[in-house]
């Protein structure tokens, strides 16, 4: 199945929700970076929920989503827009843990650590960006992004993001769904939606069985759930040879001079993709020049 994420609205408009697959989006980062299976379900989670946010905005905004939290994995980063394209890196890749947790699942939270910061970053093509900021409370990386929007965003939400990874570290699983409830939403919408939530198997179980976004919105908000979008989903970059190069002039002639007599050229690596750049003694010259005309 490809990947994809639907927007709709249900439960006679009174909730909006979002569900997605995000397997081979997933699986794309966890191979660039070859990631272990814990720190690949962190990662996983960060890039599913990032893209829901990205998509639950306005216009062409962009989400840039930080987890910072005091276990080993460190920083997690994961970018989204509102057109289904997310890209996400971990600091410390190789992180894993053989002992499961109490749940019998990856320990993700172990990974993650439980004290520490989520900052959700809005570009919506004005001069200043937008930063909201959350102390983080579980690790988990649902829990977290769901309290992010109660108390940042004040939006009432239920986020769910799994990831199921093979013995091998490769992605078999992964997607997500968000809940959030409109300022009309009765009390009793909102019991039958906590009861269903209670019951049901994990995200990355259904997915694994072959439930379809559609599904399972219909599964959580009942049968009156309608699509108003859906968007293919997909690991995509935006670096660059020509961005890298903006980035070396902004350092200055002398930063680049030392480039070139201490290094005899520089190498680029972008954090997100792994892809590498090489600047020669040429290059280097060229964005000297460049220094000069600004």
């Amino acid at each position: 199945m490809k990947d994809y994420l639907i927007k709709a609205v249900a439960c006679d408009s009174q909730v909006r929700a979002f569900a997605a697959i995000t397997t081979n989006t997933v699986g794309e980062a966890q191979s660039r970076h070859n990631t272990l299976p814990v720190t690949s379900a962190a990662l996983g989670r960060s890039m599913t929920g990032a893209l829901m946010l990205g998509m639950s905005g306005k216009g062409d905004q962009k989400i840039t989503l930080k987890i910072e939290g005091d276990g080993p994995i460190g920083a997690i980063i994961a970018d989204s827009d509102a057109h289904g394209k997310v890209r996400g890196y971990v600091q410390n890749p190789h992180v894993h843990f053989t002992e499961l947790n109490e749940s019998g699942k990856l320990d993700v939270r172990r990974g993650v650590g439980t004290t520490g910061t989520v900052t959700v970053t809005k570009d919506i093509g004005m001069r200043e960006k937008i930063n909201g900021q959350v102390p983080l409370i579980s690790g988990e990386i649902s829990e977290d992004i769901t309290y992010y929007l109660a108390t940042s965003e004040q939006i009432p939400s239920a986020v769910g993001a799994g990831v199921l990874v093979n013995p091998d570290a490769t992605i078999q699983a992964s997607g997500g769904f968000m809940i959030q409830l409109l300022p009309n939403a009765s009390d009793e919408v909102i019991s039958q939606i906590e009861n269903k939530l209670a019951a049901m198997p994990t995200i990355s179980k259904l997915i694994d069985e072959g439930r379809t976004p559609e599904e399972i919105l219909t599964d959580i908000l009942g049968d009156d759930v309608k699509v108003l979008e859906k968007v293919p989903v997909e690991f995509e970059c935006v670096c660059s040879k020509e961005r890298f190069s903006s980035a070396i002039v902004a350092l200055g002639e002398k930063e680049i001079r030392d480039m070139i007599e201490e290094d005899g050229g520089a190498e680029a690596s972008c954090h997100f993709c792994g892809n590498k750049y090489d600047f020669s003694v040429t290059d280097l010259e060229g964005l000297i020049e460049e220094t000069k005309n600004k």
